[in-house]
């Protein structure tokens, strides 16, 4: 009687140990380190890493490179027009306005990765150079002005003066915005994402605007990739 108590004992103990190791098994996380020569993870619902960092490498670099050196404020007459004779002189200065998510997807803390990605890049241009955010958040608050409400002639006026009086002069307005279109095939999917960033010359009016696009599906079953992306069904 005393080993079956014994051994009934012991089962117990058994059985808490077990169950307290498998309900601390659920709390566990691991993690290592990516080192930078190793691609990003892709994500399996949403857009992170492996889509938003080519975008911005890929539309800055056509951005800065199609914009023309406009002219400084310090080389403008009292007209508003360049001084005759008077080259213009790098770098200009960018006040970058923000990042406006209009995807069917939540950016999460990826929408300020986007702005500090954005700005980097700007940063390291020789004929470039951005304002600090907290010049520009401070110019807006100021103004009572929101980030879209600087296309209107007025407002950008308003806005850049409060820059230049606090000795930011700025050339450029740069907006960054963030589209997608989702195309549905069964239980796949594939999303199309669009970076769209717009550069304003503060003293022309004049913009350009470039974009880069990257096409992701989205599947349910390791066997959905190749049912909708094959020879057969007219994709590759």
């Amino acid at each position: 009687m005393l080993m079956d108590a014994q051994r009934k004992h012991l089962e117990w103990i058994c059985i808490l140990v077990v169950g307290l190791s498998l309900a601390g098994c659920r709390g566990l996380q691991y993690g290592h380190l990516v080192r930078p020569d190793k691609q990003d993870m892709v994500g399996s619902h949403a857009a992170g890493a492996e889509v938003y960092k080519p975008l911005i490498q890929e539309c800055v670099a056509k951005l800065l490179g199609a914009c023309e050196a406009p002219a400084t404020v310090s080389q403008l007459g009292p007209d508003g027009m360049p001084l005759a004779g008077m080259a213009p002189a790098a770098p200009y200065r960018v006040c970058f306005v923000g990042v406006e998510n209009a995807s069917s997807e939540e950016l999460g803390d990826f929408k300020e990765h986007i702005y500090e990605l954005i700005d980097a890049q700007i940063s390291q241009s020789p004929s470039f150079a951005p304002l600090s955010r907290r010049v520009v958040d401070a110019a807006l608050f100021e103004t009572r002005l929101r980030p879209d409400s600087l296309f209107v002639p007025d407002n950008m006026r308003l806005f850049t003066s409060v820059l230049q009086r606090d000795g930011q002069p700025v050339d450029y307005l740069l907006y960054a915005k963030l589209t997608s279109g989702t195309t549905q095939r069964n239980s796949s999917s594939q999303r199309d994402y669009l970076l769209t960033l717009e550069m304003v010359n503060t003293h022309t009016g004049t913009a350009s605007k470039q974009q880069a696009e990257i096409r992701k599906g989205y599947h349910r079953s390791p066997l959905g990739r190749l049912a909708s992306y094959n020879i057969f069904s007219g994709n590759r």
